[in-house]
C-alpha cells in the first residue's frame, strides 16, 4: 500500500511544471518513459524497507541519482529514497542515523547542484536536502520514541514481576511463621495434655484425687492451647471477615504460668531471670516473643525426649544490647518415685525425636538477627542457648 501509494505521488507530481511563465501549472509536461521506469523500480524496492533497509535505501539512492544527473524534465524519484531514508532512521540507533542521513543528503544534494541541467541554487535542489534531512529526523524522533514506550512497558512489567515475587515472599514468610507459631502451640500443650493424662488413667484407680488435679491440668492446658489457636488462626482471616478476639502475644512477663504447667507436669523446673538496673524498659514485643517462644519449645522438648526425673533450668539474662536465653536439662537419672515417673517411664521409649522445634528456634533467632545454639552437655543433658538482640 506505501509502496502504490509513493508511486502514484510521484506520478502526480510529475506532470506538474514549478517553472512555467504563469507560475506552477500542472499537466503543462510530461514525465519520460525512462522516469516512468525509474519512479516504478524505487516504489517496488519500498516493499522490501523493512526487512532490508540498507539495501533498499542504497538501491533507490542510486536510482535518485540517475534521475537527478541525465533526465530533462526531473522526476521526483528521490520520493523513494526520503522514504527509504526514514525507515533506516527508524530502525537503527541515532549514530548510524546521523552517518547515513548526511551521506544521504549530501550525496542527493551535490548531484542534484553539480551535475543537474538546472542552477545550483534552484528551489529543487535546496528542496532536496530538505526534504532528507527531514525524513532522518522524523526517523529517528520515532525511533526514540518506540524506545522510550518500550522502556516504560518493561519498567512497568519488571515492577509487576517483583510486586509478585515480594507478595509470594511475604506470603512464604507469613506462612512459616504461622507455622511456627502453630508447631510451638500445639508442640507444648499437646505434650502437657498427653503426660496428664497418662498421669490420670494410671492413678485413677489408687489416687482418685490425684487423678482428679491431673485432670484439671489436663481441661486448663487444653484451655490454654484452644486460646492460642484462635488467636493464630486468627490471623489467617480476610480483611473483610469480622474481627476475632484478640489477645495480647504471650512473653517473659507470663513465664511463671508457664513453667507451673511443666512443674504440675512433673518436670522440675529452676527460674532465673537478671535484668540489671539501668535497662531501657520493656524489651521489644518481637523480642519477648521469641524468648518465650524459645524457653517453651525448649521446656518441651525436655519433657518429651529427657530421662525419667529429669530437672530443667531457664536463665534470661540481659547482657548490654542484648537478651540470652539457657535451658537446660540433666538429662535424667532413672525413673522418678512420683506417678508422674512412673507414667513416664512407661512411654519413654515411645518417644519419637523431631527437629521442627529446633529449626523453629533457629529461625526466630535468625529472623531478630541473634543466634541459636542447642546441643548435648558434656556429662549428660541438653543445651539451648539463644541470643536475641535488643
Amino acid at each position: 500500500m506505501l509502496a502504490l501509494s509513493v508511486l502514484l505521488c510521484m506520478i502526480v507530481m510529475s506532470f506538474a511544471d514549478p517553472h512555467a511563465p504563469q507560475g506552477p501549472t500542472f499537466g503543462t509536461r510530461t514525465p519520460q518513459s525512462t522516469s516512468l521506469v525509474l519512479m516504478v523500480l524505487g516504489s517496488a524496492l519500498l516493499i522490501l524497507r523493512r526487512s532490508r533497509p540498507r539495501a533498499v535505501l542504497a538501491a533507490t539512492s542510486v536510482l535518485a541519482f540517475m534521475e537527478l544527473a541525465t533526465m530533462e524534465p526531473r522526476a521526483p524519484v528521490a520520493v523513494c529514497t526520503v522514504v527509504a531514508l526514514y525507515t533506516v532512521a527508524a530502525r537503527t540507533d541515532r549514530p548510524t542515523t546521523w552517518r547515513v542521513g548526511l551521506l544521504t543528503m549530501t550525496g542527493l544534494t551535490g548531484v542534484a547542484m553539480l551535475a543537474g541541467p538546472l542552477p545550483w541554487y534552484a528551489q529543487e535542489n535546496i528542496g532536496i536536502f530538505a526534504w532528507t534531512g527531514m525524513a532522518a529526523a522524523a526517523g529517528d524522533a520515532v525511533r526514540s520514541r518506540r524506545a522510550f514506550v518500550d522502556a516504560i512497558r518493561e519498567r512497568a512489567e519488571r515492577a509487576e514481576r517483583t510486586r509478585e515475587e515480594e507478595a509470594r515472599r511475604r506470603v512464604a514468610e507469613e506462612r512459616l511463621r504461622i507455622a511456627r507459631d502453630l508447631h510451638d502451640v500445639v508442640a507444648h500443650h499437646i505434650a502437657l495434655v498427653n503426660v496428664q493424662a497418662g498421669v490420670a488413667a494410671h492413678v485413677m484407680d489408687k489416687r482418685p484425687d490425684q487423678a482428679k488435679e491431673a485432670l484439671a491440668h489436663v481441661r486448663e492446658a487444653s484451655r490454654s492451647a484452644l486460646n492460642e489457636l484462635r488467636a493464630t488462626v486468627g490471623l489467617l482471616r480476610q480483611s473483610g471477615d469480622p474481627e476475632a478476639p484478640t489477645e495480647p502475644a504471650p512473653g517473659l512477663a507470663v513465664l511463671d504460668e508457664l513453667v507451673d504447667t511443666f512443674r504440675h507436669a512433673g518436670l522440675p523446673v529452676a527460674v532465673a531471670v537478671d535484668r540489671p538496673a539501668g535497662s531501657d524498659g520493656p524489651l521489644p514485643a518481637a523480642v519477648d516473643l521469641a524468648a518465650y517462644r524459645v524457653i517453651q519449645e525448649a521446656l518441651t522438648n525436655v519433657r518429651k525426649h529427657a530421662g525419667p526425673g529429669a530437672k530443667a533450668e531457664v536463665s534470661v539474662v540481659r547482657v548490654g544490647s542484648s537478651v540470652e536465653v539457657t535451658v537446660l536439662d540433666d538429662g535424667g537419672s532413672g525413673p522418678a518415685a512420683s506417678p508422674e515417673g512412673e507414667a513416664e517411664a512407661e512411654s519413654a521409649a515411645a518417644r519419637p525425636g523431631g527437629t521442627h522445634g529446633l529449626l523453629g528456634m533457629r529461625e526466630r533467632a535468625g529472623a531478630l538477627g541473634g543466634s541459636c545454639y542447642a546441643g548435648p552437655r558434656f556429662g549428660g543433658g541438653y543445651r539451648v542457648h539463644v541470643v536475641l538482640p535488643v
